[in-house]
């Protein structure tokens, strides 16, 4: 563990050498300005005029994944705030109220299976991300628009592995947020159906939802797999199973630098904020390099090719365990 060490000695220098604001305001001021974005979105649905109302839709579709996402990413690694206390506070609030999952089991499905196990066969290996009866095409351009549907039906499955106050604050949680998401469409924004208020919903929640799951199988599915016994130490774990995506504005903002362009930097120190993966960036690049550990990098359009001519051996296939000779 000693490049590990190294490595992190590294790291906390920057985060040690940074402000309040750098470690942690340039993050809560996107969310915060998410929440502001919500009237003039949910305003702009009452126009009559196509142009007024897909800007409502466009803006409502960019905070709802900024929070959810983002948000919920965030909160699950606790990197909102230093208090514990309030992080909870923050998981139950992003993960529970804004995206209608549990966050017990989404901070435990991602914290500390898929982080502690990335890339390792029927641990973190990213395979709750693979629907093999689907064909290439449905998976990557259709089912994503099912997002928004099947993750509260998810949850509702998973809260069978918590207890009965937390899976009782969970359904509350995810009721009033699905019901103020509706409530406001129908008495702010003026939707004169039901079901016309559902499908807006359908729609605004599921206007990211491709880039969601291509993000979170680009970035692992394709690169070396290895076995739980014969795993290597973390930093090739990480150098080797993980890639980073060239930056994007929307995606920036919506999902946040650690799930596109610090990707790696994240997975090597997972409770850094956003804006702080993309400071240490150059550091931890430059470190992988000279140390001639990879540094995976590729495009959201190559990445795109690479799943649509292997999809059968990536995404239906069990994938190939990883030797070790020559890693350490």
């Amino acid at each position: 563990e000693a490049l590990m060490a190294e490595l992190s000695e590294l790291v906390q220098k920057v985060v040690k050498s940074s402000s309040w604001w750098e470690r942690h305001g340039v993050d809560i001021s996107i969310l915060a300005c998410s929440f502001l974005l919500l009237p003039a979105g949910f305003l702009c649905l009452r126009s009559a005029q196509a142009i007024p109302f897909l800007v409502g839709v466009l803006t409502l579709g960019v905070v709802h994944h900024t929070l959810t996402v983002k948000g919920s990413h965030l909160a699950s690694h606790n990197a909102l705030t230093e208090s514990k206390s309030w992080g909870k506070v923050w998981a139950i609030f992003f993960i529970e109220l804004c995206s209608a999952f549990t966050a017990e089991q989404g901070t435990y499905n991602h914290v500390k299976i898929h982080h502690g196990y990335t890339n390792i066969i029927g641990l973190g290996d990213s395979s709750t991300w693979k629907v093999p009866f689907l064909n290439r095409y449905v998976y990557m351009f259709i089912a994503p628009l099912a997002v928004p549907i099947i993750t509260p039906l998810v949850a509702l499955d998973l809260l069978r592995n918590v207890e009965w106050k937390a899976a009782l604050r969970t359904l509350c949680c995810m009721f009033l947020g699905l019901y103020c998401h509706y409530w406001l469409l129908l008495h702010v924004s003026g939707f004169q159906s039901p079901w016309s208020a559902l499908l807006c919903m359908l729609l605004t929640r599921s206007l990211l939802a491709h880039p969601y799951i291509h993000v979170n199988i680009f970035q692992h599915i394709g690169l070396p797999m290895f076995a739980a016994d014969r795993k290597p130490k973390r930093i090739h774990l990480m150098s080797l199973g993980v890639l980073n995506l060239p930056r994007n504005a929307l995606l920036d903002w919506s999902f946040g630098h650690s799930l596109i362009s610090c990707h790696v930097e994240h997975h090597l120190f997972p409770s850094l904020s956003d804006n702080m993966c993309l400071k240490i960036k150059p550091v931890v690049s430059q470190y992988l390099k000279q140390k001639k550990l990879p540094y995976n990098e590729d495009t959201y359009t190559s990445r795109l090719r690479l799943f649509l001519q292997r999809y059968e051996e990536l995404m239906v296939h069990a994938p190939p365990i990883t030797e070790l000779v020559g890693i350490q």
